[in-house]
């Protein structure tokens, strides 16, 4: 039987100090990321937050859609937070965050709003990084007319206030999370792409980018494999911002009523079902407003512990 040839060594060599370059790389890059202490914090942040996420099931105490009138035996419609191991009377139902205004229980829908709004965040920023990164890659690395013609239309969209904008966009496609998510990313797409040609223009300059040229390498192989992957690093910062940006406008439209159904367990829509309570019953909206601060501020400080670990003229 034949059996195959070894690789020659020097190809082996050079695979492995690859490897370890690259694995050098990636943990220098994660040590800076954990001396920043912004960094750190909101990883600790959003790590309770993917866990509350996760075991949403196990942590909720209730269905979060679940009407409990008529089902418990002396539920009332926006009761005040009881817990018996903190002297709540044992004859009066226990819910940790009290109940809403429709008899739910709003520590559960508060926990699976979790996962709502990591969706929220994660999806609408995913959607306008691939078209704003591509529009942003192109215009950057073709120049002249094409660059004109992309950036115009980018300048058109950012013209509009962002969120009457996303305002605008649902009122024509119908009230609804999908197309809240989808209007927020349609309004984001300028900013990435603004980000992404100022980065591009950068690295094309650089000279191993001349010198893939000067090999005969085509322009979109160049553009694919050494343009973007080095031009990335701008957009991966703007984007963990961005994803703090887009649960806030999320919530915003939800607030107003033009983002997730009623029976959907978003922090926003919580509010806005709530907002004349305020003084009635403040637990209904403060929680939800602290949740919704919380991932805001988490997502915020890891964009800037990112942005000054990745810099690398703040590295030593």
């Amino acid at each position: 039987m034949a059996t195959a040839a070894p690789a020659p060594l020097p190809d082996v060599l050079a695979r492995d100090a690859s490897s370890q370059r690259h694995s050098s790389l990636l943990r220098d890059t994660l040590g800076n990321i954990l001396r920043q202490r912004s960094a750190v914090v909101g990883l600790v942040i959003l790590g309770v937050l993917f866990a509350t996420a996760i075991f949403a099931p196990l942590i909720a105490t209730h269905d979060p859609n679940f009407v409990l009138l008529g089902t418990e035996p002396g539920v009332e419609k926006r009761a005040d937070p009881c817990i018996h191991l903190l002297g709540c009377p044992t004859s009066e139902p226990q819910h940790i965050l009290g109940t809403d205004g429709n008899f739910r229980d709003t520590f559960s829908r508060l926990v699976y709003g979790a996962r709502v709004s990591l969706q929220v965040g994660f999806l609408t920023v995913g959607f306008a990084i691939f078209i704003g990164a591509t529009i942003g890659a192109i215009a950057g690395y073709a120049g002249g007319v094409v660059d004109n013609v992309l950036m115009r239309l980018m300048d058109v969209l950012l013209a509009f206030p962002a969120l009457i904008l996303a305002i605008a966009i649902v009122t024509v496609l119908g009230a609804s999370l999908v197309n809240a998510q989808l209007a927020i990313g349609i309004v984001a797409i300028p900013i990435y792409a603004r980000v992404m040609r100022a980065s591009v223009l950068s690295v094309k300059e650089q000279d191993y980018v001349t010198a893939a040229r000067a090999l005969g390498d085509s322009s979109v192989g160049i553009l694919v494999r050494r343009v973007v992957p080095n031009a990335l690093t701008p957009l991966i910062v703007q984007g963990t911002l961005g994803i703090a940006g887009a649960i806030l406008d999320v919530a915003a439209l939800s607030f107003l009523g033009v983002g997730a159904d009623i029976r959907t367990p978003e922090w926003g829509q919580m509010i806005g079902l709530e907002q004349r309570q305020m003084f009635t019953a403040p637990h209904l909206i403060v929680f939800p407003g602290i949740a919704i601060a919380l991932t805001v501020l988490a997502f915020n400080l890891l964009g800037d512990g990112l942005r000054d670990a990745l810099d690398p003229r703040l590295n030593r």
